[in-house]
């Protein structure tokens, strides 16, 4: 797919600027995965701050290397979704409990407020909410080790 040609760059403060091709500029333009879990390299939009879309991106590879930098530096900021790896334990299998666990960004713990802020995206993958909004996605519940399938089972 052939993009139009634009600009992409960041202001002196850091924001993202869009330029289109007649020179209109947009500041705090924000890229927006349509699926950011199951294909994160394809489908993006970006959008203004007020979420009117500027341009629709088929492939993240089909942006030029200086625009996918810049995106993909973006994408990271907003999208702070750690990977679990592995349950080390949890405080109680009522709710709330604490769950202490390995993600792909290191050792931490959260509360979980209620079995319900587990949602099942797929057979194999769930994103849990902490008691913060964080969200904490598990891949592939079969690449997980036996005991931390054992935690997990009893909150399914």
């Amino acid at each position: 797919m052939t993009l139009p040609p634009f600009q992409l760059r960041r202001n002196a403060f850091g924001r993202l600027e869009f330029q289109s091709a007649e020179g209109e500029v947009h500041e705090g333009v924000i890229p927006v995965r349509a699926f950011p879990i199951s294909e994160a390299g394809r489908g993006l939009s970006l959008v203004t701050g007020e979420g009117r879309e500027l341009l629709w991106i088929e492939q993240l590879s089909d942006l030029p290397a200086s625009a996918r930098a810049l995106v993909e530096e973006e994408l990271q900021r907003r999208e702070f979704m750690p990977e679990i790896r592995k349950l080390a334990s949890v405080s109680s299998f009522a709710t709330p409990s604490v769950w202490k666990v390995e993600t792909d960004r290191g050792p931490t713990s959260f509360t979980l407020r209620g079995e319900e802020d587990i949602r099942r995206l797929s057979p194999q993958t769930l994103l849990i909410a902490d008691s913060h909004g964080i969200f904490y996605l598990v891949r592939d519940i079969q690449s997980l080790d036996k005991h931390s399938r054992k935690l997990l089972d009893r909150f399914l």
